[in-house]
C-alpha cells in the first residue's frame, strides 16, 4: 500500500514540476511581491518538484529525502497563502476564495502522508 501511495505522491510531483515550465507564468503570479527572481523561483521550484517525484517513484525515501520534501512544502506554503489573500487564480480557473483557502489544509495532508511512507 505505501508504494501505491509513493507512486502516487511522485505521479504528484512529476506532474507539479512540469507544470512550472509548462505554465510558467501562471506560477509566477503566485510568487508573493515582495520576492524577486520570480521566473527563477519557479524554475527552481519546478526541479525540485520533479527531483522529489523521480526521487519517490525510484525508491522508499530515507528520512532525509522525507524532511527535504516537507521543509519544501512549508517554504512553498506561502505562495498558496499569498494566492488565497489576493483571489490569484489557478491556472485559467478564477476559484472562490473560500476554495483557495481550502487548499491550505492540503499541504499538511501532504506533509502527513509523506512523514508516513
Amino acid at each position: 500500500m505505501k508504494w501505491i501511495g509513493r507512486q502516487l505522491l511522485a505521479i504528484l510531483f512529476i506532474g507539479a514540476g512540469y507544470l512550472h515550465f509548462k505554465r510558467e507564468r501562471n506560477f509566477r503570479n503566485i510568487v508573493p511581491h515582495y520576492l524577486p527572481f520570480k521566473k527563477e523561483i519557479v524554475w527552481i521550484t519546478g526541479v525540485m518538484e520533479l527531483i522529489f517525484g523521480i526521487g519517490l517513484a525510484i525508491r522508499k525515501p530515507g528520512y532525509w529525502f522525507k524532511h527535504a520534501i516537507i521543509a519544501f512544502l512549508w517554504a512553498v506554503l506561502p505562495a498558496n497563502i499569498y494566492m488565497a489573500r489576493h483571489k490569484l487564480p489557478l491556472g485559467d480557473k478564477e476559484l472562490p476564495q473560500s476554495v483557495l483557502y481550502g487548499r491550505l489544509p492540503l499541504q499538511f495532508v501532504l506533509m502527513a502522508w509523506i512523514r508516513k511512507l
